[in-house]
């Protein structure tokens, strides 16, 4: 992993949890972090209760597009976390994958998709504080 990882956030339409899921990174990681994210099957925008959901915590996201998945993005990541894609993503040696198990908000109110947003939140806080410690500790090396 190099001083500055890259993490990439796969789910099949690229317009809820992996956009959520983003948006926290990059304000919480700041310019530590290069933060993307993908679709199996992308949605042609962002799902509008997942921005409210976002919005409520001071996170605008409904500026991102969804994006396909690439074998160059997950080629260019160091961790590679998908949420209920399958069998869509590339693997390549040597990468950290993890597959977080998370309701899909599509269809779902905003209650459910506050839930979702919060799972996510404490993902990202764990993810977030292993990062550090894995660069803090390659930085020292």
């Amino acid at each position: 992993m190099t001083s500055q990882p890259t993490v990439l956030f796969v789910c099949v339409h690229n317009a809820g949890r992996s956009q959520m899921a983003a948006g926290f990174l990059r304000s919480l990681g700041g310019d530590d972090i290069e933060v993307l994210s993908a679709g199996s099957a992308p949605k042609d925008a962002i799902n509008p209760v997942a921005v409210a959901a976002m919005a409520e915590l001071g996170i605008d996201i409904s500026e991102h597009i969804p994006q396909i998945l690439t074998v160059d993005a997950v080629r260019e990541s160091d961790v590679v976390i998908t949420m209920g894609c399958g069998d869509a993503c590339p693997i390549f040696p040597g990468k950290r994958y993890e597959d977080w198990e998370l309701d899909d908000p599509a269809g779902q109110g905003i209650e459910a998709v506050r839930l979702i947003r919060d799972e996510i939140r404490a993902r990202i806080d764990a993810l977030l504080a292993d990062l550090r410690s894995t660069t803090t500790s390659l930085r020292q090396a």
